[in-house]
């Protein structure tokens, strides 16, 4: 048997010419423009809230100013499987520029929109590219870096899902009061093209054609379940109606609609040739329990989040942006423990430890959370949420990466848009769930508040549907003290709703697998580079003339240059989840 020494093949060359070497610093540099495109699309799913007053009302568009926030995330829920299948059929290069492209333009476009349809549009493409923008940015990291060191990058991509979750409202804020609400679009259009600049240069990763049928009808029920979805989950903001009407014939024919695709879905996704979601996936039980972990979380951390800012408004007297910087702790938190959780799972290889702690903590911060009050310390309220992002920031990458190291390296990107999907999803259902509770809730208390007052010994607008902040501190006392406590005391009990969420997702948790991490690259699995211990190399496939990566790993060059990528790497065959660690 050949030397380790003597077993790597010559370099590569075309034409005689050495090629370019990917080293750590390379890695690093498409690292830093996946990190900037990742940023730009989480962030704009919270800085419009912030601002959004003021854009409706200067584009006229204030009743029906949930198409804003809503046309964005339904463009990111319908595209984040095509970008995954798409960038397994194809190679994930040009999806991810064209995201990048998209993404960018669409931002000028909402920055200089003149009239609400006309933003609405913009922001329905900046939706196209922002997803993905996430999903190819996980993905692609899963090329180019083996599972047993990607813990040190993926912990910092689930520390800004925290940071732009905190950040959004904040810049939204600053922006608004400051250099215009426009400038929340247009600060997007020097970093996507700064990314775009780096992914051109940096990003050689392989294309490829494939003679794979496009599951056609596969889209069109996705599309058709996923628009439904988001639409039912939105409608109390996208109707002048208040609540849900269900005599409404266009409502129930949404709800049916949404029933008999996902039904059809699941018919042709068992006959297609090349299926939009393998439904063979579910049967891996990491792939699965990680992806319900997901949609629960998804459910309870975005219902929690959209709330806390307004009460710090309306109970504080805090402006915009200083709620934002109010909110800074659980951003704290995210980022602590999402960046640590990374670095230790890449010493110990072992990850399952890190979404059963992190989902029993976000459970006890939500539980914290029902003792909120108006005239409570912003410290404690900061520990609150402190507690409450350190059990997320140690969930939400990790369990990306437990799919990514569970399922055949041909179907990275299919799985991780899976992940991200059914997360976005459950934030949608889980949002409009929280919205309905709180809102019902809210009502009744402030008809008490404002029950049997006489006439004028109010401001006028001080009614429930039209409460600001600024109104709120207006009021005279014991009136302003009333509406305060409505609003605590109808947020405070509605987290009691999310807490059995979380510990769904933690019981789940206690069933996931601590799979062996591959020390191969998912490149190198598929046999498109070879892995070797001193050199990184492109090798160019001359019948397509692109570029494979020659990914550094610890598995000798000749047996992947033999078609073995590495006894832990997954195949079809034999599907990484029946690898545990002992």
């Amino acid at each position: 048997m050949a030397s380790p020494q003597t077993a790597s093949p010559a370099a590569p060359t075309d034409g005689g010419k050495p090629l370019v070497v990917l080293t750590p610093r390379t890695v690093w540099v498409i690292f830093g423009a996946l990190m900037a495109s990742m940023f730009l699309s989480s962030l704009d799913q919270s800085i419009v809230g912030t601002a959004m007053p003021t854009i409706v009302g200067e584009l006229h568009g204030v009743e029906h100013q949930g198409w804003v926030i809503t046309a964005y995330i339904l463009a990111i829920a319908i595209v984040m499987p095509l970008y995954g299948k798409f960038g397994d059929l194809w190679g994930r290069r040009w999806p991810f520029l064209v995201a990048i492209g998209l993404f960018t333009v669409a931002s000028a476009g909402a920055g200089f929109a003149q009239s609400f349809p006309e933003l609405v549009a913009w922001r329905g493409v900046q939706g196209l590219g922002g997803g993905g923008l996430m999903i190819l940015s996980q993905a692609i990291i899963a090329d180019i870096v083996p599972a047993k060191d990607r813990g040190k990058y993926m912990g910092p991509m689930g520390a800004l899902f925290g940071i732009a979750a905190v950040i959004g409202p904040l810049l939204g804020g600053w922006f608004t009061e400051s250099p215009g609400w426009r400038w929340a679009f247009w600060i997007n259009v020097p970093i996507g093209i700064a990314a775009f600049i780096v992914g051109w240069v940096a990003l050689k990763l392989p294309s490829h054609r494939s003679g794979r049928k496009i599951d056609v009808a596969g889209i069109f029920f996705m599309v058709v379940a996923t628009s439904g979805i988001v639409l039912v989950t939105s409608w109390e903001s996208l109707t002048t109606s208040r609540g849900y009407d269900w005599s409404d014939p266009w409502l129930l024919g949404l709800v049916a609609a949404v029933v008999v695709s996902i039904a059809a879905f699941i018919v042709v996704e068992n006959r297609a040739e090349e299926p939009l979601l393998p439904l063979h996936l579910f049967k891996n039980s990491t792939f699965t329990i990680a992806t319900l972990i997901g949609l629960v979380l998804g459910m309870g951390m975005f219902s929690a989040l959209a709330f806390l800012p307004t009460f710090l408004q309306m109970s504080t007297g805090a402006g915009v942006t200083e709620s934002g910087f109010l909110m800074l702790p659980m951003m704290v938190g995210v980022m602590l423990t999402a960046i640590g959780s990374g670095i230790a799972i890449t010493k110990t290889g072992r990850y399952r430890m890190f979404p059963i702690a992190g989902l029993a903590i976000t459970a006890l911060g939500m539980m914290w959370l029902t003792r909120i009050t108006g005239d409570m310390s912003m410290v404690l309220f900061g520990a609150m949420i402190f507690v409450m992002g350190a059990g997320m920031g140690l969930v939400m990458q990790t369990i990306v990466l437990a799919v990514q190291n569970s399922v055949d390296p041909h179907e990275l990107g299919t799985a991780t848009s899976a992940n991200n999907f059914f997360r976005e999803i459950g934030a949608a259902v889980g949002t409009a769930l929280f919205s309905t509770i709180f809102t019902s809730r809210l009502a009744d208390n402030l008809e008490g508040v404002f029950a049997g007052l006489p006439a004028g010994s109010v401001p006028a607008g001080a009614e429930g549907s039209s409460l600001t902040p600024e109104v709120v501190q207006s009021l005279p006392e014991p009136v302003h003290t009333g509406v305060v406590d409505a609003f605590t005391d109808a947020l405070a009990p509605a987290f009691w709703y999310l807490v059995p969420l979380v510990l769904v997702g933690f019981v789940l948790a206690l069933f996931l697998k601590d799979v062996r991490l591959s020390d191969v690259a998912g490149m190198v699995a598929r046999g498109e580079a070879v892995a070797d211990p001193g050199q990184a190399r492109p090798v160019v496939d001359d019948e397509h003339d692109e570029a494979a990566v020659v990914v550094v790993g610890s598995e000798p060059a000749a047996d992947v240059a033999a078609g073995r990528a590495g006894s832990e790497a997954p195949s079809a065959d034999r599907p990484r989840d029946d690898a545990p660690v002992s």
